[in-house]
């Protein structure tokens, strides 16, 4: 099977599968504010991650590219609807493009389409410093994911299997690239003990990529003879890695990503930590079931009601947000508790002004 033909297979599984929504923000709860005392007015939106500025804390995630004319389609309707909603958008891993040249248009029709907006490149953790150069300078991108994926290898039929020299990797490309990296978990989560291994290497954007979202293990064991089962449920729940994370690296950026729905998903993520949010399978089925205007409704829709929330919990910017009271209870409070967080940090916040 070709990699084109493997795109391909991915996007009609993930667009088949259901997601599970088992992220764990169901479990966070905003404490009221009675008396916020702002207007709609002063809410603003604008947020960062490291050294970029983002107009709103939403990005397109990491989708698809490298299979063919449908793939080309969907990044440019994708790169359509980012130029028209000023949001910064990913593309799926680069390296088909970097085999086969007949591939590059696949990726770059999204920098065509969207000449001036903020562009993320990717390639998998086994890419190489020339690799990623090549990925960077294929899109203008601004930044670089480097994504970690290990259970999709060990359940892909043709995956990898030999997962050493990441970290050096990592830390020459912190070294050597002129645009930031970020690392990016595809549905697995990322642990405080991975984010030291992370920040050792330099790295100081981490989208935690949480279970709860697309499930590539599923999406995997789609494509097998017989399948490894045991993967189907792995990983750490995207409200539990935004707190591991967060706690573990108070001074990186943090992206929340893995099954985000609506606008309360956006703002208990960003009060666990989160600085922006990012979303793909959602997307992604909403563009091919009711195409680019009902994506650029539900992207405003999103920014829209954000805002009420925010005005209801009396905060006026993202870095407020990050500091409002909230609840933590359920299956993620067991978590935390049972990795030694004493969910009090949370619950017992004075003031976010």
């Amino acid at each position: 099977m070709t990699r084109a033909e493997r795109k391909l297979q991915h996007i009609q599984h993930a667009l088949a599968i259901e997601q599970a929504h088992d992220h764990g923000l169901d479990d966070i709860q905003f404490v009221h504010q009675s008396i916020p005392e702002i207007s709609i007015d002063e809410v603003s939106l604008n947020t960062r991650i490291g050294e970029l500025t983002l107009s709103s804390p939403i990005i397109i995630n990491a989708m698809t590219g490298g299979g063919g004319a449908q793939t080309t389609e969907i990044n440019r309707s994708l790169a359509m609807v980012a130029r028209e909603c000023q949001l910064p958008i990913a593309v799926g891993s680069q390296m088909a493009a970097l085999k086969n040249c007949n591939e590059v248009k696949t990726y770059q029709i999204i920098r065509k389409e969207n000449p001036t907006g903020i562009v993320f490149a990717n390639l998998g953790s086994e890419a190489t410093v020339e690799e990623a150069k090549l990925a960077v300078e294929m899109l203008e991108a601004n930044a670089l994911q480097i994504h970690l994926n290990v259970i999709q290898e060990l359940t892909m039929p043709e995956g990898d299997r030999d997962f050493r020299g990441v970290l050096t990797r990592l830390e020459e490309m912190a070294t050597q690239l002129e645009v930031p990296i970020i690392i990016k978990e595809v549905g697995f989560g990322i642990s405080r003990e991975t984010v030291v291994k992370i920040l050792n290497a330099g790295v100081s954007i981490i989208d935690v990529g949480g279970y709860g979202g697309t499930n590539f293990a599923r999406i995997e064991n789609k494509r097998r003879d017989i399948e490894l089962s045991f993967f189907n449920n792995w990983g750490i729940p995207t409200a539990a890695s935004l707190v591991e994370v967060t706690l573990q690296a108070p001074l990186v950026s943090v992206i929340s990503s893995g099954g985000l729905r609506n606008s309360l998903d956006i703002a208990k993520s960003i009060s666990l930590g989160a600085s922006a949010t990012s979303f793909a399978g959602y997307f992604l089925k909403l563009l091919s079931t009711k195409g680019e205007d009902s994506l650029i409704n539900e992207i405003n829709m999103l920014k829209s009601n954000l805002k009420v929330i925010m005005t209801a919990l009396g905060v006026t910017s993202i870095s407020q947000l990050q500091k409002a009271p909230i609840i933590i209870s359920g299956k993620t409070h067991h978590w935390l508790h049972e990795r030694g967080i004493d969910t009090r940090l949370y619950s017992l916040r004075k003031s976010f002004k």
